[in-house]
């Protein structure tokens, strides 16, 4: 798009209307900026169609940032000699691990651009008005100049800029604080979450799958049984046995659909509003978004009492709830109303995540033993199959997040040996110690290390055994 308009700027070295009427304006007790700005635009655009624009509906500017149109600043008639009037903020990386130096990201307060969308070309004024920070309300607002008194080219595109910004875009809505917000992290974090890396009973795993795949292909058949196109699921049970990762991994599932389905995450219903506001923000979106998979994690925190009845109004009220999937977790089914946890027409199935069987924790363990033997697999940490079995025997009544604080904490101690010294202040080498060992026990009829998979040596002679167990025992005695 960008190699086949063309834009022509103006030579102009004077500063235009608006902005002289801005400056002005900002120098003098305000009124009204829209009221300001539109009666200059009108002096100096006659016969042209003017559309006031609010950013947070329709952002042009990130419409062609996108490349779906071109907007150039007016070089010799904008606010500043430099170009458009604008704060230059720093912004610090959200993470330091990967190097990252921060970004610097820029706000304009006032701007002049030439615009092009498809055919037409027009004239944009972005004008931030407000003074400072604590200024209420704030006001920032595009003003569009159609090339003609037709808003047709105008309409056509803040409708297609507006779809665009609702639209997701590798995002995920998240509700929190009393607004609904695009997460990208969120949304490369459940790239990240598969269903093979979910430790589950096979039958209940394909059972939880299936319920939410089929409901969103059986739309007709809900239709022709005259009943609403609507569930609710609960997972529930202990802490740490898989009711985040099977909601994360759901979500995957859904993102890949030929039809994807978005999901909607409520955090938290705090915020500056009542319950009632904040709920009735949550449904309306879900509606809109419909179909989609509306997630309430600690189900039992957010849906408190003092909320409860708000609740049961937006699920079973007058208004339709056609295409949404509520799925909620607990690790409390018990501090749920039975309004919620026991009527079908509300949350219709309910799943136990259990503490793991023996079959299950040993699972848990070989996913471990995959992960450290893959392809950038530690080399100094043996891992032979038969830990697996041994670790689920000493396991009993553990979640799978005690299993893994017991595997976390075990290489850490394991990584640690690696800075070792020993009395004379030398640095122990863990690899010289680990061949150490093994020439030791091949010496006393231990067999070799490249047999260690298959002989009955006593598992003492693993480090990773020592430390799992050692852990594990902690866990145990809390």
């Amino acid at each position: 798009m960008r190699d086949s308009l063309s834009i022509r700027l103006s030579s102009s070295t004077s500063r235009d209307g608006p902005a002289q009427e801005y400056f002005d304006h900002s120098s003098a007790p305000r009124i009204n900026t829209d009221s300001v700005v539109i009666s200059s635009l009108e002096h100096q655009y006659p016969n042209r169609h003017i559309s006031i624009v609010p950013e947070y509906s329709a952002n042009l500017l990130a419409f062609a940032s996108a490349g779906h149109a071109l907007a150039l600043p007016d070089p010799n008639a904008n606010a500043t000699e430099s170009g458009p009037l604008k704060w230059t903020s720093y912004v610090p990386p959200a993470h330091r691990l990967n190097g990252q130096q921060g970004i610097l990201a820029e706000k304009v307060l006032f701007g002049k651009y030439k615009y092009a969308y498809q055919e037409a070309e027009f004239i944009l004024y972005i004008i931030e008005g407000r003074d400072g920070y604590g200024a209420y309300p704030n006001v920032r607002n595009q003003y569009l100049v159609s090339p003609s008194m037709s808003s047709n080219a105008a309409d056509a595109l803040v409708m297609a800029a507006g779809q665009f910004g609702n639209q997701l875009h590798n995002e995920i809505w998240v509700f929190n604080l009393g607004v609904w917000t695009k997460d990208r992290a969120l949304w490369e974090s459940v790239q990240k979450s598969h269903w093979d890396d979910v430790i589950l009973d096979a039958e209940m795993k394909k059972s939880i799958i299936n319920d939410v795949t089929r409901f969103y292909d059986s739309r007709d058949t809900y239709s022709k049984l005259k009943v609403p196109w609507k569930r609710g699921i609960i997972y529930y049970g202990p802490p740490g046995n898989g009711k985040t990762i099977s909601i994360k991994a759901m979500m995957h599932t859904l993102y890949d659909r030929p039809d994807p389905v978005p999901t909607l995450y409520v955090k938290t219903l705090a915020g500056y509003a009542p319950p009632e506001y904040m709920l009735g923000s949550i449904f309306g979106k879900a509606r809109a978004e419909a179909p989609c998979y509306l997630v309430f994690e600690d189900l039992d925190s957010i849906v408190s009492d003092n909320v409860r009845s708000f609740f049961l109004n937006e699920v079973d009220g007058l208004s339709s709830n056609d295409g949404i999937l509520m799925v909620g977790s607990t690790n409390h089914l018990d501090r749920l109303d039975p309004g919620i946890a026991k009527r079908p027409s509300r949350f219709d199935r309910k799943y136990l995540f259990p503490n793991p069987v023996f079959k299950e924790r040993v699972q848990y363990a070989q996913f471990w033993r995959n992960k450290l033997n893959g392809e950038n697999g530690n080399e100094e940490v043996e891992f032979p199959k038969k830990i697996c079995d041994a670790l689920a025997e000493i396991t009993g009544g553990f979640s799978f997040a005690y299993m893994q604080e017991a595997f976390v904490a075990a290489l850490l101690v394991i990584a640690g040996q690696k800075d070792t010294f020993d009395a004379n202040g030398e640095r122990l080498d863990y690899s010289v110690m680990a061949q150490s060992m093994g020439e030791y026990f091949v010496e006393h009829g231990g067999g070799s290390r490249k047999n260690s998979e298959s002989d009955d040596n006593d598992l003492e002679k693993y480090i990773l055994w020592r430390e799992l167990k050692k852990q594990s025992d902690f866990i145990d005695r809390g």
